[in-house]
């Protein structure tokens, strides 16, 4: 890197020395940042901390670090050269830099605490607008020549994901993301900025316009006659504030475009291109969006070309350029609304931004694979790759042996590059297509191992470092390769996997890179550190292990000796496992959990701590300890000064400690004394930290490159002491004339390695061969056959076999050789066993039930039999959990079921059936009132008690109609009951229901009332419900006395039918399970089809209680009692009448003789028999009728209660049906009720709404006035000063003549014209042909500055004496030239004036043209106000009243139905008062009249009346006056109000008396007392007299002692001390006095107040 550029690397801040120690060689990376044109040659973009700087020609990269991290967004000036970026530090700073000479210009600070997300400058002009992220998500506008912020504004929560300014027009912006767009416009009054937002309305998803109207303000202002106005949807919503105005239903909302990018036109036009396919044209001054349509063939044929997602754009003066993700590069050329498109090239790679050079003769094409194109739009050739970068993330990077000229990096995604070490130039690349894991560079060997995550090694021959290419691959196994570590010889390879699994390969390619061996350690690895001893040629490992169970670390060291790769047999096991002799183990537990450890040669270890910010050092000790390691503390601790989890990393000469973590900050340290030698922020903590770390083997470069940041950064030493340097060369130059030789002959086989190719095919093809072969192998060793249920040895089928898989195949495959005699004998034991036991088997079959042994028993393997039925047992375990769950979850469905539909009805549903008719009546299941209702309930009825109470108390307090008025209103009172149930609406008063608390439907005006008539119709409903409910269960019952009836009878006739010996089928009613509907509830075990599941423990317990049952029943046979009764008496104590029916005569023994050889005795015999036959047939038929009429008499009896029963089931089911009739009149009442509400509610909610938007139209009426009357005051000064310039323009115009009088006149007259003469006004520089389509953009104010500045500079040339006319002086010239530069300066001047006035004036019309707007608004929004309020004061007094009319048939005299639009409801009341006042006015005027008639002859006598009625007048004016004052004391109170004031007056009378005696009582006590207490008083006194006496005469003594003392007083002058005393004592007097005088006052107002207090309380509550 060149010295220039030192200070560029360095951000412009001055530098620590530790920081000066290390300078940045060259960085490479890519980013999925955008790019930027710095020149016509020259591309930067942002990668981690660094700009990259890449010259098209040159293919060099120079860079430019962030100061403070990593870089965040980015943005190019190619007409200005200055690149501008921000840091992703809080409170985030915008740095601007100019190019080439990577000086910082100026920081950029804003109001942003976290990030900014784009950048963008201004075409021309020194504009620079940033997009914050969250919180603020503020878009801000620098000037960064002044670093000043001009103006900022604020979109809540929607991000941008690109930013751009017009290029014809600075003052017009455009911010996009993926589902808005925005137009900014800047508006400017002289030095104030406003920002002005404008969103686009999109078009929908399919093309069609959005042509969605305002919701907040409908255009139609409908209105429902019944069930009053429409309010919007906001209203309806109930939203109220700034989400009113922009709330949308979501069955509204349909998907609109997503814009994926966008670029300006010469026109001011966007061009938007869309996910969707579409590409947007947008007007930035209406706004409007429309889509471009493909122009159709001629004859309306369509395109071939098929409709493409854009995410790339470019526009220029031939049309427009777009790509996508198909990697195709299209041109369209459009007209209007429509397009042509053609393909340019293609690269088949998915392009994600397109981007023109400065002059317009280059197009880059940015891949998201990190290739960056060039493409020629006038030579329309193919695309060229200008860089082949990658954008992944950088895995790691080493240096390639021994010269240390070549350095190689891979991915992530398996990419691999060789960089020249001197610039980091990039030679070579080569894709694995594979997730790589780690990688390192052979010191031995031109080779590279690459570890991927499906457990494979990729070894790579990099002889050739311009066509690297992949010689060997090996599948180690499928365990992630973690790490891959060579040791410094280059002959072994260490590889960390997963699972705790280390293997090492031989390193060399002579030996084909061979698996030597593996171990497995015990714990988490999580680091390894090798150290080579050349001399003893010997490889030490170390290994970090994190153990789970304390938080400590371990460290492990094992020795690979040289000899193992010479005879390896002899260190590994058949599985090739290392054995852990031949590797002398070697264990230390550490006091401190490490993240990385190292050791050095002299068994120094030094670990990054994990849990405190310190490096620990150890010295492990010579003693070789396995079992219960001593915890080995640690030496020192370093502070670090780093944050979050790092690693180290060692030199080759262990000198020098590199120290790298999360905040991205490498430091190194002297590994004698830990001190820092160097440190350096070559990455930051936004983007991960420090990934990995290498020295170079001479020590010279450092490579790092970060985690997620994408950058690898070369680092050389800048100071370094000579000692150090000079010990890193030797160590370097001693290890070569090690390697050298080692390096030629193993690059030499590395050359003749063929380059390895995955092929598929060709590996199934050997796969099969080897199958092939192997199978008779297989069939020879292991016979499977059908009937023995063998299986061999599980067969590899996979494509690809891992090393660690074909070592335990041979394991298998040898033991199987090895044992193959062995296995053939116990397969023919096998057999001969089967046999026995199959004929075993058969002879247990043929033996006797109790003979059998069981199944089991014939089992040898009983161990396998106990696994299968513990799996089996397992199994069912786990179906029979499932089914329990399921049991569960059905059984807590059913419960919640009951409880919400069964138990919380306090009144069940149930069903009321006929016997003989369909007809059946069902309840009203009703729920228990809460307690909350049951409140509710009881507060709307005590409030309407209260208001009853006080409508009584009004209408008692206004009564001063005449008794006559009342007998007449008692009629229409009386006529008003009888037509209560239609004004009342409904018939629930008939039915249980209590109306006469309910409101008047005429009085429903307030919420409350509304609210507390639907609690007290509820309650009704609810009354209605439960009467019906009472009839109900009386039915219910009567059918069950009903049927215990039927069944009582039924008992006699299925007698009589048994005597009569008749097969007839009885009628037997029953209740089903809709009149019982408990019986649904229980299940029965009639119900269950399916045998019931009994346990083992269940089936035990069944048997026992049927023994038990059984042991019972015989006991209670084997009874005594019952034997005898049995044997004496048939079981029976009383012998039944013997039924008639059943009796037979038994006929005469002779009855079978023929009837001659019957004697005359036998005769008589059977004669009488014969009468006996007859009589009994005579009373069987007799008993047989009685039978059948008692039968026909039981059933009549039946079907007469039945269907008396089913008349009164018809009954009840016609008054449920009248009662449906009344809940659904109190229902419909009830939906009124609550639409009124609700209506109410939206009327309210959008009065709020409107009152909002009214309140916020209003401050920006005055904020816009303010900003008005500040502009016109600015356009007035500023109109003074523009008429000041152009006078003096014009005085210099005039003093031109006067300053040059004494020029001769031909010379005068050619100074004149040069006077005159102008230099051509500067163009921007533009070439011959360019494709530049914004080559005539508007200029800014500091453009015109730069304008007067190359008008000076091209005044130079106008000043040159050549151009002075022949004979003058050269002093005149110079006057003249200064005289002609002073008026260019005003012409220029006066222009400036001209153009800022023109702005500010178009400023105020604006502002003026937004205030006329508002105004409007605000008008408006005032008429929407007062219709509303108009429409709620309506709806408040235009009540739904429901009437109750009879049906039937309606006769009508007209035809024609009359039109009730406009007609109002009104109480009869009010037409009769109407029509009572009218006739009162009627015998007004009858009377008048008469009075008329006889007013000649009552003319005296209505003087007189009229003086009579002044004097009542007076009078009663007095009355009222005395009234007025006249006081109200609490009696007259009580006696106006009390009811009783009688009995009141009686009780307090009686109340007195006891009073008035108790009193006497306690008078006499108390004259008792004092008559008792005055003898008392006597006595003393009788005492104090004689104490006086005495004191009478010590007085005389004292008096004549104070006389003495008083003129030994006034001898000794004590009058003034006295006088002081007598003074004081009197100021406490009147102190005392005076607080004596206002306690007094104090307390005759607090009793007036109080008597105030008891006047008010009486006047205002006069019933107490």
């Amino acid at each position: 890197m060149a010295a220039g550029e030192e200070q560029a690397l360095g951000g412009g801040r001055c530098p620590s020395p530790q920081e000066a120690a290390l300078d940045v060689s060259w960085v490479q990376g890519f980013s999925k940042k955008n790019l930027g044109f710095i020149n016509n040659q020259t591309v930067c973009y942002p990668c981690g901390n660094y700009i990259l700087f890449l010259d098209i020609k040159t293919k060099k990269t120079t860079a430019l670090q962030c100061p403070t991290g990593q870089v965040g967004a980015f943005a190019v000036n190619a007409n200005s050269k200055v690149l501008a970026f921000s840091d992703r530090k809080l409170n985030p700073l915008i740095y601007v830099y100019s190019f080439p000479e990577l000086n910082k210009l100026t920081e950029l600070k804003g109001n942003v605490q976290l990030d900014y997300t784009v950048l963008a400058f201004s075409f021309t002009g020194p504009y620079l607008a940033g997009y914050s992220s969250i919180p603020e998500f503020v878009l801000s506008v620098w000037n960064w020549q002044d670093s000043i912020l001009l103006c900022s504004e604020s979109q809540p929560g929607i991000p941008v994901t690109s930013l751009s300014f017009n290029p014809m027009n600075w003052q017009q912006l455009c911010s996009a993301n993926e589902s808005s767009v925005t137009v900014w416009h800047i508006e400017r009054n002289y030095d104030e900025h406003y920002l002005k937002q404008n969103p686009v309305k999109l078009p929908h998803g399919h093309g069609s316009p959005n042509l969605q109207e305002d919701l907040f303000f409908p255009d139609s202002g409908n209105e429902d006659p019944y069930h009053g106005p429409i309010m919007p949807v906001s209203a309806i919503a109930g939203l109220v504030g700034d989400e009113a105005e922009t709330f949308m239903p979501r069955n509204d909302i349909k998907p609109l475009v997503h814009p994926t990018a966008h670029c300006w036109t010469a026109n001011s036009d966007i061009y938007m291109g869309c996910k969707e396919g579409h590409i947007l044209k947008i007007d930035a001054e209406t706004l409007s969006a429309c889509v471009l349509q493909q122009k159709p063939l001629p004859g309306g044929k369509p395109r071939d070309l098929q409709r493409t997602v854009v995410f790339a754009m470019a526009f220029c003066n031939e049309g427009l350029y777009t790509a996508g993700n198909e990697g195709i590069l299209f041109f369209y050329h459009i007209r209007g609304l429509q397009y042509e498109m053609k393909i340019c090239t293609d690269i088949v790679e998915p392009i994600s931004s397109l981007l023109f050079s400065p002059d317009y003769t280059i197009l880059l094409l940015v891949t998201d694979q990190g290739t960056i194109y060039t493409y020629k739009p006038a030579r329309r050739g193919e695309a060229v790759k200008l860089l082949d970068a990658s954008s992944n993330y950088f895995l790691a990077a080493d240096f390639l042996p021994p010269e240390n000229k070549y350095c190689v990096s891979v991915t992530i995604s398996g990419e691999v590059q060789v960089w020249l070490l001197e610039d980091g130039t990039s030679l070579s690349k080569t894709n694995l297509n594979i997730e790589a894991t780690a990688m390192a560079c052979c010191p031995s060997s031109n080779s590279v191992a690459v570890g991927t995550k499906s457990g494979q090694i990729y070894f790579i021959d990099v002889t050739d470092v311009e066509a690297p290419r992949v010689v060997h691959v090996f599948f180690l196994s499928t365990f992630p390769v973690l790490s891959l570590h060579y040791d410094q010889s280059g002959q072994f390879l260490i590889t960390r996997a997963t699972e705790e699994h280390i293997f090492i390969l031989d390193a060399r390619p002579s030996k084909l890179f061979q698996v030597l061996g593996y171990i497995v350690l015990a714990d988490e690895v999580l680091g390894l550190s090798v150290v080579s001893d050349l001399e003893n040629n010997l490889v030490e490992v170390m290994v970090l292990l994190n153990v789970a169970e304390v938080q400590r670390a371990r460290l492990e060291i094992f020795c690979l000796p040289s000899a193992l790769t010479e005879d390896n047999e002899k260190f590994v096991n058949e599985q090739g496992m290392l054995n852990a002799s031949a590797i002398k183990k070697e264990q230390y537990d550490l006091d401190y959990p490490l993240s990385s450890a190292v050791r050095l040669k002299d068994n120094t270890v030094y670990g990054y701590c994990t849990c405190a910010r310190f490096i620990c050092k150890y010295n492990l000790s010579e003693q070789n300890i396995l079992e219960d390691p001593p915890v080995l503390l640690s030496e020192k601790r370093i502070p670090s000064n780093q944050f979050g989890s790092g690693f180290l990393c060692l030199s080759p000469n262990s000198r020098w400690l590199a120290s790298a973590a999360e905040d991205g900050v490498l430091f190194i340290y002297h590994t004698s004394t830990m001190e820092i030698l160097a440190q350096k922020h070559c990455h930051s903590y936004q983007g991960g930290g420090i990934r990995s770390a290498v020295f170079s083997l001479d020590g010279k470069f450092i490579l790092v490159n970060g985690e997620t940041d994408g950058a690898l950064v070369c680092l050389k030493w800048k100071k370094i002491k000579e000692t150090e340097a000079k010990e890193a060369a030797f160590h370097w130059q001693s290890l070569l004339t090690v390697l050298n030789k080692s390096i030629s002959n193993e690059n030499a086989v590395l050359k003749c390695m063929a380059e390895w190719h995955f092929d598929p095919e060709s590996t199934l093809e050997s796969l099969s061969e080897k199958e092939s072969k192997e199978a008779p192998a297989q069939s020879s060793n292991v016979e499977v056959t059908e009937d023995e249920n063998f299986t061999g040895l599980p067969s590899d089928s996979t494509s690809e076999m891992t090393w660690l898989g074909q070592k335990i195949k041979k394991v298998m495959r040898e033991e199987t050789e090895r044992f193959s005699d062995q296995k053939k004998e116990l397969q023919m034991g096998i057999k001969k066993l089967r046999k026995t036991i199959q004929k075993m088997l058969h002879e247990n079959e043929q033996v006797p039930d109790i003979e059998k042994l069981e199944q089991q028993e014939f089992n040898l393997d009983t161990e396998e039999q106990k696994k299968v039925q513990a799996e089996a047992e397992q199994e069912v375990a786990r179906v029979r959990e499932k089914i329990e769950m399921e049991t569960l979850a059905n059984c807590y469905l059913q419960n919640v079921i009951r409880h919400e539909c069964w138990d919380s009805m306090s009144v069940k549903g149930r069903t009321v059936k006929c016997f003989h008719i369909a007809c059946e009546v069902q309840n009203y299941p009703l729920k228990e009132l809460n307690e909350e209702e049951l409140a509710t309930l009881e507060k709307v009825l005590q409030l309407r008690k209260i208001e009853a109470a006080d409508l009584k108390v009004q209408k008692r307090s206004l009564e001063t109609v005449a008794e006559t008025e009342e007998d007449e209103n008692a009629e229409e009172v009386m006529a008003g009951a009888s037509t209560s149930c239609c004004l009342d609406g409904s018939l629930s008063s008939q039915y249980g229901g209590d109306t006469s608390v309910l409101y008047h439907q005429l009085d429903l005006h307030s919420r409350e009332q509304k609210v507390n008539q639907i609690v007290l119709l509820k309650d009704i409903i609810y009354k209605v419900k439960t009467a019906f409910n009472k009839e109900f269960d009386i039915v219910a019952r009567q059918k069950e006395q009903e049927i215990a009836r039927v069944k009582e009878r039924n008992l006699r006739i299925q007698e009589i039918l048994a005597q009569l010996d008749l097969q007839v089928e009885v009628w037997e009613p029953g209740l089903t399970d809709d009149e019982m509907p408990e019986q649904v509830l229980t299940v029965q075990d009639s119900e269950i089809k399916a045998e019931k599941y009994l346990t083992p423990q269940e089936r035990e317990r069944a048997e026992i209680l049927a023994k038990l049952e059984m042991e019972r029943r015989l006991i209670a046979l084997d009874n005594e009692r019952l034997r005898a009764l049995n044997d004496m008496m048939g079981g029976v104590l009383e012998v039944p009448k013997e039924d008639i029916l059943k009796i037979d005569i038994p006929p005469p023994p002779f009855i079978s003789k023929p009837e001659h050889e019957w004697s005359d005795q036998e005769v008589i015999i059977f004669r009488e028999y014969e009468e006996k036959v007859k009589e009994l047939n005579e009373e069987k038929e007799k008993r047989r009728r009685a039978l059948k009429n008692e039968w026909k008499k039981l059933e009549a009896s039946i079907q007469e209660t039945t269907h008396n029963f089913d008349e009164t089931v018809c009954k009840l089911f016609e008054r449920k049906v009248t009662l449906e009739m009344v809940i659904y009149q109190e229902e419909l009442k009830i939906v009124n009720l609550i639409y009124s509400l609700l209506l109410d509610e939206e009327l309210d909610t959008r009065e709020a709404g409107l009152r909002h938007f009214f309140m916020k139209k209003q401050k920006e009426n005055v904020n816009v006035t303010g900003i008005i009357q500040n502009t016109k005051e600015k356009i007035e000064f500023h109109s003074d000063a523009y008429e000041n310039a152009i006078a003096e323009d014009k005085n210099l115009e005039s003093d031109f003549s006067k300053d040059f009088a004494d020029v001769p006149e031909d010379l005068l007259d050619e100074l004149l014209q040069l006077y005159k003469c102008r230099p051509r006004t500067p163009v921007r520089k533009m070439l011959p042909y360019t494709a530049n389509p914004y080559g005539n953009c508007s200029a800014s104010t500091e453009d015109y500055k730069d304008i007067l500045t190359c008008l000076m500079k091209a005044m130079d040339e106008l000043d040159n004496p050549k151009h002075m006319p022949d004979g003058l002086d050269p002093s005149i010239w110079e006057q003249f030239c200064q005289a002609r530069r002073s008026k260019m300066e005003s012409e220029q001047l006066v222009k400036w004036k001209a153009l800022n006035l023109a702005e500010m004036q178009a400023f105020l019309q604006r502002r003026m043209d937004d205030d006329q707007k508002i105004k409007s608004d605000i008008e408006y929004v005032s008429q929407e106000l007062i219709w509303l309020q108009e429409k709620k004061m309506k709806f408040h007094l235009d009540l739904t009243f429901q009437f109750l009319l009879k049906q039937g048939q309606v006769e009508l005299e007209i035809t024609e139905i009359p039109d009730y639009t406009n007609a109002i409801l009104i109480n009869r009341s009010v037409v009769e008062e109407l029509n009572s006042s009218i006739m009162a006015q009627g015998e007004k005027k009858i009377a008048s009249m008469v009075e008329r008639k006889d007013f000649s002859r009552g003319i005296f006598l209505l003087e007189w009346e009229h003086k009579k009625m002044r004097m009542q007048i007076e009078d009663l004016k007095q009355r009222a006056q005395d009234i007025a004052v006249l006081p109200i004391s609490k009696d007259r109170q009580l006696f106006l109000t009390m009811l009783n004031y009688d009995s009141r007056i009686a009780h307090r009378i009686s109340v007195m008396k006891q009073t008035l005696d108790v009193m006497d009582k306690l008078h006499k006590k108390n004259m008792k007392n004092c008559q008792k207490r005055i003898r008392e008083l006597e006595k003393c006194i009788a005492l104090k007299e004689q104490a006086n006496y005495e004191l009478s005469l010590q007085l005389k003594e004292m008096l004549v002692s104070v006389s003495e003392r008083r003129h030994i007083s006034r001898a000794a002058d004590i009058q003034r001390v006295s006088e002081r005393n007598a003074k004081q004592r009197y100021q406490e007097i009147l102190k005392q006095k005076n607080l004596r005088d206002l306690l007094r006052e104090q307390e005759e107002e607090f009793g007036i107040l109080q008597a105030e207090a008891e006047r008010l309380r009486s006047k205002t509550f006069p019933i107490l």
